[in-house]
């Protein structure tokens, strides 16, 4: 099964801000961009995925994410990040309307393309399914098979939502950079840890404000 990945990017001006305690203001839309940029590299290079739809306004990300192969389609219902990912969805299937389609978070800086593509065919085998994130709290990836509405639920307990949809929780083995999503200091540290990807590593040359190891 070939899928189309639809992944939504808040204007960067306005995205991550609980990393202030690690990345001065002036470099935090930088870094978001560079995860973005990290996650759509790595999400092209996964032999499981089509295309990639990438759900943003902000041009500057637009211009970057599309130079790397994502599509571009402009967050026309403005209604927030759910919002965004059903239009998405539906942008992909009005190009390919039996399409697999996946959602998945943009903050995955250490996402390596093996893992993720583990990930998505552990999803074929159900109409729905998801991946909760490394925090067991969230979600960082939603499947739908052909046919099967996308229905998202992000931000927050997304976890406990998607499993009361009825999607079915995923639980492959060795899979931590595709749980691996960055809000805070310490989920960059944990994503360095790991081994982030070269737009991340490039960028990590302007912070100014060291990341902070746990308990500090």
């Amino acid at each position: 099964m070939q899928w189309s990945l639809v992944i939504p990017l808040k204007p960067l001006a306005r995205a991550k801000s609980r990393l202030a305690d690690a990345v001065a203001d002036g470099a935090r839309p930088g870094l978001v961009l560079a995860f973005a940029q990290d996650t759509v590299a790595a999400v092209l290079e996964c032999p499981e995925v089509a295309d990639v739809a990438v759900v943003t306004d902000d041009p500057v990300a637009g211009r970057a994410l599309a130079a790397l192969g994502a599509r571009i389609v402009p967050d026309e219902p403005a209604g927030g990040l759910n919002a965004a990912l059903a239009h998405g969805a539906s942008a992909v299937r009005a190009v390919r309307p039996e399409a697999a389609v996946a959602a998945l978070n943009a903050d995955l800086p250490a996402l390596r393309p093996a893992e993720l593509a583990r990930v998505l065919t552990a999803a074929a085998e159900f109409p729905r399914a998801f991946l909760a994130d490394a925090a067991a709290w969230g979600t960082t990836l939603l499947a739908a098979a052909p046919g099967r509405e996308l229905a998202p639920a992000f931000g927050g307990a997304s976890r406990a939502r998607h499993r009361a949809s009825g999607a079915a929780e995923l639980a492959p083995g060795s899979v931590e950079s595709v749980r691996r999503d960055v809000d805070t200091g310490d989920d960059l540290r944990v994503a360095l840890a790991l081994g982030v990807g070269p737009y991340t590593a490039a960028a990590s040359a302007s912070w100014t404000a060291p990341v902070p190891l746990a308990g500090q």
